[in-house]
């Protein structure tokens, strides 16, 4: 008979994921917190149900490494230069001084140089997975507050990897901070020089040759290997693996194929990372918590009022509105879900003591929960201020497109439609399975991606959200509908036009979803037929009153009246 011990645990873990996940988004509250609460409800110091942490320890670790990649593939380079202005100046800035002032403030509070280090840094981090949520449903990644934000955050992004590799150097009781902070520099330096060339020689011909042989489950498992090879060999460096991870997406960032590495990754990544929080929440002590709770509310206050304070002083210093820096810095006052990586690694090798990081992990859950109020306040105290001076420009660029036409297929038909686009000045992005297609398009510099536009999550890494129409120009049926299907579900008021092969084909694409289909072969029809008529002597303008009349009823006309067919 076998030991259904660890299955039991596993389902109590995935049922009470089910239960208060869902609870905490229908109230507008990050998921994220959902995950810890669910945790608690296991963990030793609640009543009821208790599960062994060793499993989902273990597993966890994998989530924070696919979240750092992930990341990774968010920053390409093309990005990193559209916004270098506010990433490594504002965003420098903001993690400097932020971590000096919250540092030199846990030193004065009596903690160790070492302790009062890793506490700056981690506190200086802002959630990223709640902001970015936050400003999506909003509809705010496009205003100028919310570009700014996100430059802040990706330089945010890339401090976590440095301060990570160091917190093993700072464990040594012999370390000295000046050398372990240079020591691991260079550490981060070889490592991104080695895996840039592992990517630009093995890595990337390799995903040439495994999308060429069309297989969805092999270039997932691709993905996964890659990732975990990756994080291997950084770790057998002596760093972590979730550098390696990192710059593993950096790697791919640049590539054809990241739209469709991210959705390929996305569920391992959330379900993952999920399992992270939740062991984190299991080791929260409650009643120690309850014990504690004004210290808890006094530096959760603290660290909100702190932030916000210092991040509004650099945005106008970097010469940005009261308005926007308010946003800004109210926005982004509150804790990272990388404080509870870095606070979990911390105690365990004894650089933090487990009292204080059960004080940090309760702040800093407190401070995301409240982020959504304060954003709601924000966007008051902005509003008053605007009524007052006046709107703020636009102002930051980025390299991400916005109000572009997304294209669903780069054959013939779709390079047609992009050159119009492109004659017009209208931005577009395109996505192909065909990777010499998408090669000899990279190769022009044209913005054309390696990815399934039948998946919603391609579609979202695509920026479907910030789109302004979606054509679909697949040749097989199956595929066209299933696109129609996923671009409807994930983005139902979008225009979205197809492309079909008969009026059967059309019939099926407009109950799908499409706003518009235009059937080739009845089109095809209609332009032969308007040339006959032309040379037949018949006038122009009765031609084009006679091709619309046709089109006006979607061809019905032409199906239900057809005329002696002739092979």
């Amino acid at each position: 008979m076998h030991d259904t011990t660890l299955l039991l645990d596993v389902l109590f873990l995935l049922l009470s994921a089910i239960v208060v996940v869902p609870m905490f988004q229908a109230l507008r509250i990050p998921a994220v917190l959902g995950y810890l609460v669910a945790g608690m409800a296991l963990g030793p110091h609640t009543p009821g149900p208790v599960v062994d942490l060793e499993l989902p320890q273990v597993l966890s670790e994998f989530g924070v490494v696919f979240l750092l990649f992930a990341i990774g593939l968010e920053l390409p380079m093309s990005r990193l230069r559209a916004m270098r202005r506010y990433i490594f100046g504002l965003g420098l800035l903001q993690v400097a001084l932020t971590s000096a002032v919250l540092g030199g403030a846990a030193y004065l509070l009596g903690l160790s140089p070492e302790a009062s280090l890793v506490v700056g840094g981690m506190l200086a981090f802002s959630s990223t997975a709640t902001v970015l949520k936050l400003l999506v449903e909003r509809g705010e990644t496009v205003a100028r507050f919310g570009r700014i934000s996100v430059a802040v955050l990706i330089f945010q992004d890339l401090a976590v990897v440095p301060l990570l590799t160091l917190l093993p150097l700072l464990a040594d009781p012999n370390a000295s901070i000046p050398l372990a902070l240079a020591l691991a520099t260079g550490k981060a330096v070889l490592a991104i020089g080695f895996i840039m060339l592992l990517g630009r020689f093995v890595v990337r011909p390799a995903y040439r040759f495994i999308a060429s042989a069309g297989n969805p489950e092999l270039f997932t498992a691709t993905n996964l290997f890659v990732v975990l090879a990756v994080g291997w060999l950084t770790a057998q460096a002596g760093m972590s693996m979730a550098l390696g991870a990192f710059l593993a997406g950096m790697l791919l960032a640049d590539t054809a194929y990241r739209h469709q590495v991210e959705a390929d990754i996305e569920p391992f990544r959330g379900l993952l990372l999920g399992l992270f929080f939740m062991t984190v929440g299991m080791t929260l002590d409650l009643p120690a918590m309850a014990r504690e709770a004004e210290t808890i509310a006094a530096l959760t206050g603290a660290l909100l009022v702190g932030k916000s304070l210092l991040l509004v002083l650099l945005c106008r210093l970097s010469g940005l509105g009261l308005a926007t820096s308010i946003r800004v810095g109210l926005i982004l006052s509150q804790g990272s879900e990388f404080a509870f990586v870095l606070i979990g690694t911390a105690t365990s090798l004894s650089v933090l003591a487990p009292s204080i990081g059960l004080l940090l992990s309760s702040s800093v859950a407190l401070s995301m929960a409240v982020t959504p109020l304060i954003a709601v306040i924000a966007h008051r105290i902005a509003q008053s201020i605007e009524a007052r001076n006046g709107a703020e420009s636009f102002g930051i660029a980025s390299s991400d497109a916005t109000r572009h036409v997304l294209i669903a297929g780069y054959g013939r038909v779709g390079k047609a439609v992009a050159r119009l686009l492109t004659a017009n000045n209208i931005p577009y992005v395109a996505l192909d399975l065909e990777p010499s297609r998408v090669a000899a398009a990279r190769a022009q510099g044209l913005p054309v991606f390696y990815g399934d536009a039948s998946h919603a999550n391609v579609l979202r890494t695509a920026g479907i959200e910030r789109a302004s129409a979606v054509v679909i120009t697949l040749n097989r049926p199956d595929q066209a509908q299933r696109a129609v299907e996923a671009v409807h579900n994930t983005a139902p008021t979008l225009p979205l036009i197809a492309r079909a092969h008969d009026l059967t084909q059309s019939q099926r694409l407009t109950d799908s979803g499409a706003s518009a289909v235009v059937p080739e072969a009845m089109e095809v029809s209609l332009q032969l037929a308007g040339l006959v008529l032309l040379s037949a002597g018949v006038d122009a303008d009765h031609v084009d009153e006679s091709l619309k009349a046709h089109r006006a009823d979607d061809y019905a006309a032409l199906a239900e009246r057809p005329v002696a067919e002739a092979d």
